[in-house]
């Protein structure tokens, strides 16, 4: 599969308007691992889960075949940011404690990428993968959103949004899965012109408006008002968290 790129001609746009994950997954995570030394954080794009699980690693190795996404990533003496394919990378077999891909494990090979993970992974290493999709808020503001995903933005989601959509349960994970996983979700107190300005950095609303010259979220975008009421308002927007974890094996 070669890299598709959907997000650098919006880096900065989709840095600002991303929802952030939530510490309980990182606090999770680390608990999961023996050592804490490096992580690899694959498909890292701006670097939000890179920078956050510099509080729980000594060393985050934070790779994306965007430079553009890379060039937006914040500088952190604990994070080298690299311009690498998930496919292969630079780091030396069995070095990695844990190994991350923050929605991002649908664009890529996942065969391949997994084959990379066991080789650079420790024996009894973490490989983690994780994603959101459809977002909550009300039951009249769902009813929009769900009008501009579905129907003005439905030819032009890529093939691989039907990943996300089902939690990735159907890709190849070929790792020994853990026994328990924590349902999570993220969640943010947003107004509504945060609320639009997230729903524009979709790769689905960027390819309508290269191909239409139209904002598709400004065609919802009185609906939107009238359902979500003082425009000032925050509002708290939740999107579930699906997980795969899994480990190498001990030998």
């Amino acid at each position: 599969m070669e890299f598709q790129d959907h997000f650098s001609g919006h880096a900065e746009d989709y840095a600002a308007a991303r929802p952030t994950y939530p510490r309980e997954l990182f606090q999770w995570l680390a608990d999961q691992c023996r050592h804490h030394d490096l992580v690899w954080d694959v498909g890292c794009g701006n670097g939000q889960a890179s920078l956050a699980l510099t509080h729980w690693f000594t060393r985050v190795h934070a790779s994306d075949p965007s430079p553009e996404q890379i060039a937006a990533a914040p500088a952190n003496p604990r994070i080298t940011w690299r311009v690498e394919a998930a496919e292969h990378c630079t780091l030396r077999s069995g070095t990695v404690d844990l190994v991350t891909a923050a929605q991002s494990f649908h664009w890529f090979n996942q065969e391949r990428f997994c084959h990379e993970a066991a080789r650079v992974l420790r024996p009894g290493g973490l490989c983690a993968v994780w994603c959101y999709g459809i977002s909550r808020v009300s039951r009249d503001v769902d009813e929009v959103y769900h009008a501009l995903y579905h129907d003005t933005l439905g030819a032009y989601w890529p093939p691989e949004r039907r990943h996300i959509e089902d939690g990735y349960r159907h890709l190849v994970f070929p790792f020994e899965a853990l026994g328990e996983i924590p349902r999570l979700e993220m969640r943010e107190e947003w107004t509504l012109a945060q609320y639009l300005a997230y729903l524009r950095t979709w790769s689905a609303s960027q390819r309508h408006l290269k191909d239409t010259g139209k904002d598709a979220v400004s065609l919802h975008e009185a609906a939107f008002a009238e359902a979500w009421g003082d425009p000032a308002r925050k509002r708290e927007v939740d999107w579930p968290l699906s997980i795969r974890a899994g480990r190498t094996p001990n030998d």
